[in-house]
C-alpha cells in the first residue's frame, strides 16, 4: 500500500499577483518563505507557511482561465483552516473587507464553522478548533 506521510503543498493559481499576496500574507498572515519571478514563464511563485506545517505555492500567470467553484463543481471544493476562536477570526477577516457567510455548527462535531473566499472566488473555510 502506498504509503503518505502528509500533504507537502497546496499550489494556488491567482489572477492578480499582488492583490493575493497582500491577501494571503497580510490578512490571512501567512508567512512568506520565498518569492521568485520566473522571466520564462512570466510568473511569480510564493511560497507561504501556514502554521509552521503546511505550504501554499501561489502562482501567477498571464490570463489564466477562470476556474467554476459555484455551484457545487467537480473537483477541489475548497481550503479548510483550523482557528481557536471562529469569533475573532472572522473580525479580523471582517475588519480588512473580506465577507464572510454566517456562522454554522456542524450537524455532526458540532463545531464552528465560516466560508470566505479569496480575491479570485476560491472557497476558504474557517473551522473552530
Amino acid at each position: 500500500m502506498l504509503k503518505l506521510n502528509r500533504v507537502h503543498h497546496i499550489a494556488i493559481i491567482c489572477s492578480d499577483y499582488p492583490k493575493s499576496k497582500h491577501f494571503y500574507s497580510e490578512i490571512l498572515g501567512f508567512k512568506i518563505l520565498l518569492e521568485v519571478y520566473r522571466e520564462e514563464r512570466q510568473s511569480y511563485k510564493l511560497d507561504l507557511e501556514v502554521g509552521n506545517q503546511y505550504q501554499i505555492e501561489l502562482f501567477s500567470f498571464p490570463g489564466p482561465p477562470a476556474r467554476a467553484s459555484r455551484p457545487e463543481a467537480a473537483g477541489l471544493r475548497h481550503l479548510a483552516f483550523e482557528v481557536d476562536d471562529i469569533d475573532e477570526a472572522v473580525g479580523s477577516l471582517q475588519a480588512n473587507g473580506v465577507i464572510t457567510e454566517p456562522i454554522r455548527i456542524d450537524e455532526f462535531t458540532g463545531k464552528r464553522f465560516t466560508f470566505f473566499a479569496d480575491p479570485d472566488g476560491l472557497p476558504l473555510e474557517l473551522y473552530e478548533k
